[in-house]
């Protein structure tokens, strides 16, 4: 079910309706404290509902991990928030009619800013995202925006999860981009959060297509791809004369969910070219095995990086046709960038072990 409908931009989040949801089966979800170790936020940690408190009313100013969660679908959680998003977003509008904004006194229109948080290191954020992020009225992150990255939000910033991973979707997208619309409309400054850069495989282009659709203004601010700060990491070079002459990024994402990458053409098998590939790590074997038959050598260095930037990293150097067994075996989870190319060899963290015994580890340190 819907909780967020397609309506009017006149007709924003205020007119929505609580749905009737009956009382969840008692297969209730607890909240997760193995996630504690991750630098982002997953669906149902202790740090995704301290940090979005508000909007459940404030019900775990206790520790949540002493209680069990009554929220056993995604519904029912969205319908606990609309109370308090539908009064935030009177506050923000009464806010703006008294400062006296725009034509008539009347608030304005606010601004919607879709900015790029880098692959998780709070360093690599840049000067002007990081102004932007601490004067937002609410921010909308996903879950690969680090915890790192949300500690620097400004103190008055209202925070909402509306993260995305395999089997929940805590917002669809058509949902997310009425958030926007509703919240801009009242003369909000709203910032969506990103991994990485916001129109780098981060639908940002979807967001800023509706939202200039319907007049509101949105400013993009680019972050640091995952390819280019991971790469950093790794010591590899995306592009080096006379190795190669040409860098692609791909979507590892099956169509329908399936074992599949979404798309392998015949000419990414390039082994003067670099393949990076996002989302990739469920469909690596099969991306491997079409690369291997296109002709890309199945020697060719390559590496998978877990948790890129963040003092979690992990790495995996093999070669490629050694890969796939490899992050089973060493259990890599999301996110995990992968590099493939002549290029990754030229890491010093690349040692002739790898070459000679086909793979290695790097531990975190």
């Amino acid at each position: 079910m819907a909780l967020i409908t397609k309506l009017p931009s006149s007709s924003p989040l205020t007119q929505f309706k609580t749905p009737q949801i009956s009382t969840p089966n008692p297969t209730f979800i607890r909240f997760t404290t193995s996630c504690s170790a991750s630098p982002f936020t997953e669906k149902h940690s202790v740090e995704r509902y301290q940090r979005d408190s508000w909007v459940f009313n404030n019900e775990f100013n206790q520790n949540p991990c002493e209680k069990q969660s009554n929220f056993s679908t995604r519904d029912y959680e969205i319908a606990l928030q609309l109370p308090e998003l539908k009064k935030l977003l009177q506050v923000l509008r009464d806010k703006r009619g008294e400062s006296g904004d725009g034509e008539g006194g009347k608030g304005g229109v606010g601004n919607v800013f879709l900015v790029g948080t880098g692959p998780g290191d709070p360093d690599l954020l840049t000067l002007k995202a990081l102004k932007v992020i601490q004067k937002a009225d609410l921010l909308l992150y996903d879950r690969l925006v680090s915890n790192d990255v949300l500690d620097l939000v400004g103190p008055d910033a209202r925070l909402l999860y509306v993260g995305k991973t395999a089997g929940y979707h805590s917002r669809t997208q058509e949902e997310i981009h009425e958030l926007l619309l509703s919240f801009a409309e009242v003369g909000a400054n709203v910032v969506r959060l990103k991994g990485g850069d916001p129109l780098v495989f981060g639908r940002g282009g979807e967001e800023m297509d509706f939202l200039q659709q319907k007049g509101i203004q949105v400013k993009v601010i680019p972050g640091i791809t995952a390819a280019s700060g991971i790469a950093a990491e790794l010591g590899v070079p995306l592009t080096h004369r006379g190795i190669a002459n040409s860098v692609r990024f791909l979507t590892g994402h099956s169509r329908k969910g399936g074992a599949d990458p979404l798309f392998v053409a015949e000419n990414a098998a390039d082994p003067d070219s670099t393949l990076v590939v996002y989302m990739g790590l469920s469909t690596l074997p099969a991306l491997v095995s079409k690369l291997i038959h296109h002709g890309l050598p199945p020697d060719t260095p390559a590496a998978a990086v877990e948790r890129g930037t963040t003092p979690q990293q992990r790495i995996a150097l093999a070669e490629l046709k050694d890969l796939p067994d490899k992050i089973t075996s060493e259990q890599f989870v999301s996110p995990t960038l992968i590099f493939i190319g002549k290029v990754v060899a030229l890491s010093p963290l690349w040692p002739q072990s790898c070459t000679s015994e086909s793979s290695c580890l790097i531990p975190l340190v």
